[in-house]
């Protein structure tokens, strides 16, 4: 349907359409005679009047032109005015060609006509934005009192939506005084009318001579090193200062464009993931997914970026009920209901092989791992069931059922292993190779830290600041990479997507593992510091306390292992691994004898077996 045509204001639209065509036609008319225009013209104009407005007005129906708001009218919607009116134009002219040969008629007055039309009609739009700026319910949405004055720091793409947005909702009431930014060739100039003022290091001066309010971070590139720059000089100021998300999150709907209070995960860098949004599409749309350890922090934002990509059914497995139940929810809360929910172990042979037998998921993304390294240490029997067997059984069950393609999230400490946790996942990835030659195409993807996921660091100095301190560190050098969870995600479903063209002909693949570009690691140390900092308190004066590394711990990791080299894949935040001879994967005996000893909880035996198949592994 292209119109409402019980809604009033579509009759108001065509009529004031229909008033622009006309008057475009008679002036194209009334200037090509000068003023003076012929009785026979004006007979003509009024015959053509007959054939344009009816032309015009179902050329502007089919392409939907009256099926937006005008007062929200934007770029994209003068661009398909303009398709209109240069196709109702010449099918204009084709019905004169045909009718009458161009007898009698001035083509200066055909030409006159769309240029004025597209004139008339673009203006009418424009003037109905201006005037209804800001519009909408006035006494729902004006503000409470005075505008608060801010100045916005970064002059780009983020922050020119921050004004339109400011523009057409007064219920922001910000009165944005002006930008700061590094950037030498934005100084000076203007956008929608607010000036550039300086740079971030101008910020305390600027908003002290401007009599600034509050502080808006409004960037979507920035290093770990700007970020902590920008925050710093918002600290100096002494003025209250928020965050606006990045843009990509607007983009694909997981936030609005609303200012929030800084996050440690801003601490890390600003990079927007540059995603092949319609191979992602692709693979998901109209499909069946499978998503293991759908409840927790990875599984969990997976879940969320796959629902948003209309897959036919979500298949949800975990072995925890209320996260199961949590992540269910969360989807229907969303509009998603399109779930099928497994309550059980990827180390239940039996439960996987009816998961795959019903539902037949063309796209499994194997999320579940017990992950807890001390914990591992103390139970390496559980990491050899649940991380090792459990994805044997997947891996097999997908092959089995042709399921197209499986994604196993690894981790940077399944290089040079020191922990138990960290050789079950590289055995993990040594264990694709067996099922290489069969219909499903596996890949894993290895990355550092989610900041903020269950177990990390993040959440428990949160508590310790909370509590008044001490904040434990482990070591005073410890460093790790980080991550986002949304671009951990992001870039998992980008990896999935990959055709494997970044084969060559001299090195194949190590064993079809991707690993996403993580930047510089974070010293722990740090991090605390800079939450104690956005928390409010000094970080002089809150303790950090060192408590030495505990078992399976090293000091810092790495995404690339001996014998390995990276290579571009055509995503700057995706490399590909190769090695000139690939490991073998784990043999059936060693297999066999691994889950002998975890049934016998020898941990013993575990830990050689495990040094049998990963050489590099040590405890």
């Amino acid at each position: 349907m292209l119109c409402n045509p019980r809604n009033r204001h579509f009759y108001l639209m065509l009529g004031a359409e229909a008033a622009c065509f006309a008057l475009a036609l008679s002036a194209s008319y009334l200037l090509r005679f000068e003023f003076r225009l012929p009785e026979a013209y004006a007979a003509q104009l009024a015959v053509m009047l007959l054939i344009a407005l009816p032309l015009k007005l179902c050329v502007f129906l089919a392409l939907g032109l009256y099926r937006g708001m005008w007062r929200y009218t934007s770029l994209a919607d003068f661009r398909r005015l303009g398709e209109a009116v240069l196709l109702s134009s010449a099918l204009l002219v084709s019905v004169v060609a045909f009718r009458y040969g161009f007898a009698g008629f001035s083509r200066a007055v055909l030409l006159l006509d769309c240029a004025l039309t597209l004139l008339l009609t673009g203006g009418l739009r424009l003037g109905i934005r201006i005037a209804l700026s800001g519009g909408g319910k006035p006494a729902r949405n004006l503000p409470s009192g005075p505008a608060r004055r801010v100045l916005v720091m970064g002059a780009g793409s983020l922050g020119e939506r921050l004004l339109r947005e400011v523009a057409d909702n007064p219920a922001l009431n910000f009165n944005v005084l002006g930008f700061l930014d590094d950037d030498p060739d934005k100084q000076g100039r203007a956008l929608h009318g607010r000036e550039v003022l300086g740079k971030v290091v101008d910020c305390a001066r600027l908003a002290r001579e401007h009599g600034a309010e509050e502080l808006l971070i409004a960037v979507s590139h920035a290093s770990a090193a700007e970020m902590r720059s920008m925050v710093a000089a918002c600290a100096a100021s002494g003025l209250p200062h928020r965050i606006l998300p990045a843009m990509s999150a607007l983009l694909d709907g997981s936030a609005v464009l609303a200012p929030r209070p800084l996050d440690y995960q801003d601490l890390l860098g600003r990079g927007e993931a540059r995603l092949d949004l319609e191979g992602v599409a692709a693979l998901i749309s109209g499909q069946v997914v499978l998503v293991t350890g759908c409840g927790g922090s990875i599984g969990s934002e997976l879940c969320r970026q796959v629902a948003r990509l209309g897959p036919r059914l979500l298949v949800l497995l975990d072995a925890s009920e209320y996260t199961l139940y949590a992540i269910d929810r969360a989807l229907a809360k969303s509009g998603f209901r399109a779930c099928a929910r497994v309550l059980g172990s990827v180390a239940d042979n039996a439960l996987v092989d009816g998961v795959f037998a019903e539902h037949k998921p063309s796209l499994v993304l194997h999320a579940a791992a017990y992950k807890h390294v001390p914990m591992l240490e103390e139970n390496p029997w559980a990491a050899v069931t649940n991380n090792i067997l459990g994805t044997r059984e997947l891996m097999e069950a997908a092959v089995r059922h042709r399921a197209a393609r499986f994604v196993t999230v690894s981790t940077d400490k399944a290089v040079n292993p020191a922990s138990v946790m960290g050789a079950s996942k590289r055995v993990t990835e040594l264990l694709m190779a067996r099922y290489s030659s069969g219909p499903t195409r596996f890949c894993a993807v290895r990355f550092g830290n989610v900041v903020g996921s269950s177990g990390s660091v993040a959440p428990l100095f949160r508590a310790q600041i909370e509590a008044g301190g001490p904040v434990t560190v482990t070591h005073p050098d410890m460093e790790r990479f980080f991550m986002s969870i949304h671009e951990a995600c992001q870039l998992i479903l980008q990896a999935a997507a990959m055709d494997g063209a970044h084969r060559d002909q001299n090195r194949q693949p190590c064993g079809g593992i991707y690993v996403l570009h993580m930047g510089q690691p974070v010293r722990i140390v740090d991090l605390a510091r800079d939450m104690i900092r956005l928390s409010g308190r000094d970080p002089d004066e809150t303790p950090i306390t060192f408590t030495g590394l505990r078992p399976g711990e090293k000091l810092r990791e790495e995404l690339i292992g001996p014998g390995e080299e990276v290579a571009p894949t055509g995503n700057d935040k995706i490399l590909t691994l190769r090695a000139a001879s690939p490991p073998p994967p784990p043999d059936d005996d060693t297999l066999h004898r691994l889950e002998q000893a975890a049934r016998n909880r020898d941990a013993a035996a575990i830990r050689a077996l495990l040094r049998r198949i990963v050489p590099e592994y040590q405890p």
